[in-house]
């Protein structure tokens, strides 16, 4: 059992002691002193003791501290001289014991040198609280855990990205959606429960990955590569892109310009051409750096470094670059947007197409697609080209991008075939390929004679350009 001494006087205590009394716990005793009239609430909780005393008088709180033993102190008192006098008369009393003190007049100075006293402003409480009903303000725990915002309330607006979507098929990668308020009811999400426009997500994580989620779940369209990282990156390496590295720089660039607000980093690998470095140099701007390594050795951590340091959302290579087990290990890793050239220009790109399954991981990307179609001016398509006709394994996820297509109000295109996905998508001219990034990609070899997967063909053809989006890791098999 606590005892607590609450010195009380004016509205706020009022309403404070009506809490106190109404919000019972059992393990806590209060005494409560006043010596003003309507100071108390008429009807006070069985735990509540009341005392008829001066607080600002020595005597009188050094007999009731003799009396009991108090583990905390409030000062809630209307008059600033009345409660400077009261915390000097505690002091007094008992150096050490923890004083919560109210301050209802906006002054710095009011308990500011005294140890062990806890300073409520009511101004900025009140200032906090209205700020938290802004529009477009995230609302975070102020009480709970650390109290620096790792705690966060998001509201999921209609045409959010999450709209529609399992939880399951989120990257939730340094944060966790912890429960889903709806309708007055909590649901603690499993990965299968679908969140809905309206629904309130509690989410737990890092304060400044939260902020960044905020952000995400209240975007819409035109913020692409985000929530992934802002930023481009390219690399050349020059032992397979020597002959190519002018056009993919080009296409980064043209890339960069349809993007807003964004910047374009270039890492040359394997630098053994001055004069090629010296016109790829030319192309360097305000918008546009330029770093070379002439150390072949930890390539794979200098890429990480470079993408963590310019906070890179999306990166640009060949398909022979990414084919190095160690770069694509490492930006499967990173959990980044991978563009790989093909031998069809970015410029002449007019459609965007995803070949279906039916995994979830289909789900998961949708939000970039439809994001990276309109970032480009592309056409999206879902072809769902299927050996043995079994389209109505497909239907959830083509409701998921119908709807998706309404609330952005964009047009999709369903295209469904009896065929070979990989001879059908060969055939196709001036495409750009969206996938998942799966964690096992192969070039070719034996697993091109074995595999029934659209995935393990992705490296084989370097006709279409290639976007490989990350999806959450539980999806992955």
């Amino acid at each position: 059992m606590k005892n607590i001494l609450i010195l009380a006087d004016g509205s706020i205590a009022k309403h404070f002691v009506e809490w106190v009394g109404r919000k019972r716990v059992a393990e806590n005793k209060y005494y409560v002193t006043c010596f003003n009239e309507g100071a108390t609430p008429e009807k006070m909780g069985k735990n509540i003791t009341l005392i008829k005393a001066d607080p600002t008088s020595y005597a009188r709180i050094r007999h009731i501290m003799d009396d009991i033993k108090f583990s905390h102190v409030f000062i809630v008192m209307e008059n600033k001289e009345d409660a400077v006098y009261t915390l000097k008369n505690i002091r007094l009393v008992e150096d050490k014991i923890r004083i919560v003190l109210v301050n209802q007049w906006d002054d710095p100075e009011v308990g500011r040198d005294e140890k062990n006293v806890t300073l409520l402003n009511v101004d900025e409480l009140i200032a906090a609280h209205l700020y938290d009903h802004l529009p477009n303000v995230p609302v975070v725990a102020q009480n709970v855990g650390l109290g620096k915002g790792e705690i966060m309330e998001i509201h999921v607006p209609f045409g959010s990205t999450f709209a529609f979507r399992h939880v399951g098929s989120i990257l939730q990668r340094k944060w966790k959606i912890a429960a889903i308020y709806r309708e007055e009811k909590q649901i603690l999400p499993t990965n299968a429960t679908t969140i809905l426009p309206n629904d309130t997500l509690l989410v737990l994580g890092k304060p400044m990955v939260l902020d960044g989620v905020y952000r995400t779940i209240n975007k819409r369209i035109g913020l692409f590569p985000e929530p992934f990282g802002k930023d481009l990156y390219l690399i050349i390496d020059f032992r397979t892109d020597k002959e190519n590295a002018i056009l993919y720089l080009k296409e980064s660039l043209y890339m960069l310009e349809k993007l807003e607000e964004k910047s374009l980093f270039i890492r040359l690998l394997y630098p053994n051409n001055f004069e090629l470095i010296d016109e790829i140099k030319q192309y360097e701007s305000d918008r546009v750096t330029i770093s070379i390594c002439y150390d072949d050795s930890n390539i794979a951590q200098l890429i990480e470094y470079d993408i963590q340091e310019y906070d890179i959302g999306l990166i640009l290579n060949s398909i022979d670059t990414f084919s190095h087990e160690e770069i694509m290990e490492t930006l499967y890793s990173l959990r980044k947007v991978v563009y790989l050239f093909g031998d069809q220009l970015l410029y002449n790109i007019k459609e965007s197409v995803i070949l279906m399954d039916n995994d979830r991981k289909m789900e998961s990307i949708s939000s970039t697609a439809f994001d990276v179609s309109e970032s480009l001016g592309l056409e999206l398509t879902l072809c769902d080209f299927d050996p043995e006709g079994d389209f109505e394994s497909k239907k959830i996820v083509i409701e998921h991008y119908e709807t998706l297509a309404h609330i952005f109000n964009m047009e999709i295109k369903i295209e469904q075939k009896v065929s070979n996905p990989i001879r059908e998508m060969n055939s196709k001219e001036n495409v750009l390929q969206i996938a998942p990034f799966e964690k096992d990609l192969h070039s070719g070899g034996i697993w091109r004679l074995i595999s029934t997967k659209v995935q393990d063909f992705l490296l084989t053809s370097k006709k279409h350009p290639k976007l490989l989006v990350p999806f959450a890791i539980g999806e992955e098999q």
